[in-house]
């Protein structure tokens, strides 16, 4: 798959292509639709599918320090893209500039002569152009006068998550917020993910027994709910069974919160400073305090316990 930052980046010899536009964060189970779908009509009319979406969100340039949790992140983002069968990839630096282009010109300048659009795929709600004055009827306008067709796919897909709302950004980011990993997991279509550095902590997991990767997480990642959870930790291409916390360690009067993560049964591993993702499959507890060092240690044992389980049992 091809990745562009910037309409420069684009081959000056770029032929006709199927497009679709939005920030598509997590990738979830309604946008795989949408994108699936520009995949499919690229592949029936013999041209590269295009995906293009923004960075920094543009929330955080409209409206500053409005930034919404991440799903993902910009480089996780495209692998999920890539794995749909996507031919290319356009970030669109979104800045104050392009925040404040017409519609006209955003789809004169994007679509038309640098994408060569033939198709358009859109979701019923999708907006664009300064102040999201263009919607899908406008676009299709838009399309008939520049010589691409605009479609537009049903994606209120739901199920069992959010009492049955229909999955988007929001209920996903909602139900990781609350540390509701069965219901993230079945919006996205697999387990919710935090990525970042391992960096050094206290090292007190360590000193009884538990070594941990302390993540630093990448900006404005959505972290789940404080508590013990059941995943897995990848390193170096490996996916490790792990037992996870969130939160402060109050047993130890921490202040600050800090994901980290202890890959089951594996010893004398070294990660600091590698970039590592955290997958939560399931929330186990909520976070507590110990009125001694034994007690926490008979209940990470349980917890080690129950994510092994499960994580041999998915």
């Amino acid at each position: 798959m091809q990745r562009w930052r910037g309409l420069e980046e684009i081959p000056g010899d770029w032929g006709r292509s199927v497009v679709t536009i939005g920030s598509f964060d997590g990738v979830h189970r309604g946008h795989q639709l949408i994108i699936g779908r520009a995949v499919e009509r690229a592949r029936e009319l013999g041209v590269p599918s295009v995906v293009v979406t923004f960075d920094p969100h543009p929330r955080e340039v409209i409206r500053p320090g409005s930034h919404p949790a991440l799903l993902a992140p910009q480089a996780r983002r495209a692998e999920l893209i890539a794995g749909l069968g996507v031919d290319a990839v356009l970030v669109l630096p979104f800045t104050p500039e392009l925040s404040q282009e017409s519609p006209e010109t955003f789809v004169r300048q994007v679509l038309v002569d640098a994408l060569h659009a033939r198709v358009v795929i859109e979701g019923p709600n999708f907006r664009f152009g300064h102040r999201a004055a263009g919607d899908v009827a406008l676009l299709g306008e838009l399309g008939r006068a520049a010589g691409f067709d605009v479609e537009v796919v049903d994606l209120q897909v739901s199920g069992t998550a959010g009492a049955g709302e229909p999955f988007s950004s929001t209920l996903t980011r909602r139900l990781v917020a609350s540390g509701d990993m069965a219901g993230a997991g079945e919006v996205l279509g697999r387990p919710h993910r935090v990525e970042g550095v391992v960096v050094r902590g206290a090292q007190r997991g360590r000193e009884l027994g538990y070594p941990t990767a302390n993540v630093e997480t990448v900006a404005h990642s959505a972290i789940p709910a404080d508590g013990v959870y059941a995943g897995w930790l990848t390193a170096d291409g490996e996916r490790m069974p792990a037992a996870i916390s969130v939160g402060t360690n109050p047993t130890f009067d921490g202040t600050a919160r800090t994901v980290e993560a202890y890959a089951i049964d594996r010893v004398g591993l070294d990660l600091y400073g590698l970039h590592v993702a955290v997958d939560f499959l399931a929330y186990l507890r909520g976070m507590e305090k110990f009125d001694s060092i034994d007690a926490l240690l008979d209940r990470m044992a349980d917890d080690v316990k129950q994510a092994r389980e499960l994580t041999d049992g998915a």
